[in-house]
C-alpha cells in the first residue's frame, strides 16, 4: 500500500471518529452552555498565554543568535605577532589563548542567559571548547558534559568528540576511549564512524598501544578503499611499524 493511501486512510478514520464525537456531544453541549463558555474562555486564554510563550521564545532566540554571532566573531578574530602592536579599530589577539579567553566570556554570557535556544546550547559547547583552549580543563569538562546530553544528535557528537579530547589532557585515558567508542557505535552527520576511529587509534598510539591502532587502522583500510580515510590510516600504519 502506498504511503499516501495509507496516510489517506489514517486521515479518513480520524474524521469518522471527530464526527462521531462531536454527534454524542451535541444534546450534552446544549445542556452545558454556560460550563461550555466559561470552558471556552479558559481555552482562549490558553491559546493566547501559548501564543505568548511562543513570542517569548521565539524573541529569546534571535536574542541569542545575535550574541552568538558576536562571540563567534571573536573567536575568528586574526592573531598578530606578540611584538606587534594592535592596528586602531581593528580588533586582534596575540595568542590563541587570550582569543579564546575572550570568546569563553561571550559564549558562557549567552549559554547562562538564553539556556533553552538552540544558539544558547550551541554558545555552552563553545564555551566547553574555548575553556579546554585556555587549558581550563575543568570548566571544559563542566560545560560539554552539559551538551552532550542535547537531543540535537549532531551537537552532542560534537560535544562527546570535544570532551574525549578534554580526557586526553587530564590523563583520564578510560573515558576518553568510552567517548570514542560511542561515537564509532553510534556516528552522526557531525561525528562519523571513520572520524571516531582515527583519533581512537590516534589516542592508542599515544598511549603506547600499537597493536590496537594497528588493528583500528587496518580496518579503516579495509572499510574506506580509495578514500582520504583508507590513506590516512596507510601513512600511520606505515609509521608504526
Amino acid at each position: 500500500m502506498r504511503a499516501e493511501t495509507r496516510h489517506s486512510l489514517k486521515e479518513d478514520r480520524f474524521s469518522r471518529v471527530t464526527i462521531d464525537a462531536a454527534g454524542k456531544t451535541m444534546h450534552w453541549s446544549a445542556e452545558h452552555r454556560k460550563a461550555l463558555a466559561i470552558a471556552g474562555v479558559v481555552t482562549l486564554a490558553v491559546v493566547v498565554a501559548g501564543l505568548g510563550g511562543w513570542y517569548y521564545f521565539n524573541q529569546q532566540d534571535e536574542k541569542a543568535s545575535v550574541e552568538f554571532s558576536q562571540a563567534i566573531r571573536t573567536l575568528d578574530t586574526q592573531l598578530r605577532p606578540p611584538n606587534m602592536p594592535g592596528q586602531p579599530g581593528i580588533p586582534s589577539f596575540t595568542s590563541a589563548e587570550e582569543r579564546a579567553t575572550a570568546a569563553h566570556k561571550q559564549f558562557q554570557a549567552v549559554g547562562d542567559k538564553y539556556p533553552h535556544t538552540r544558539a544558547g546550547e550551541f554558545a555552552t559547547y563553545f564555551a566547553g571548547v574555548t575553556a579546554s583552549t585556555m587549558g581550563d580543563t575543568a570548566t571544559a569538562e563542566r560545560e560539554l558534559k552539559r551538551i552532550t546530553s542535547s537531543r540535537d544528535k549532531d551537537l552532542s557528537a560534537l560535544a562527546k568528540f570535544a570532551l574525549a579530547s578534554v580526557y586526553r589532557k587530564m590523563n583520564r585515558p578510560k573515558e576518553a576511549i568510552d567517548l570514542y567508542k560511542q561515537l564509532t557505535d553510534h556516528p552522526t552527520a557531525s561525528v562519523g564512524k571513520s572520524m571516531a576511529q582515527l583519533e581512537l587509534a590516534d589516542f592508542y598510539q599515544d598511549q603506547q598501544q600499537n597493536q590496537q591502532a594497528k588493528r583500528i587502522y587496518e580496518q579503516l583500510e579495509k572499510d574506506n578503499p580509495n578514500t582520504e580515510v583508507a590513506s590516512i590510516a596507510s601513512s600511520k600504519l606505515a609509521a608504526l611499524k
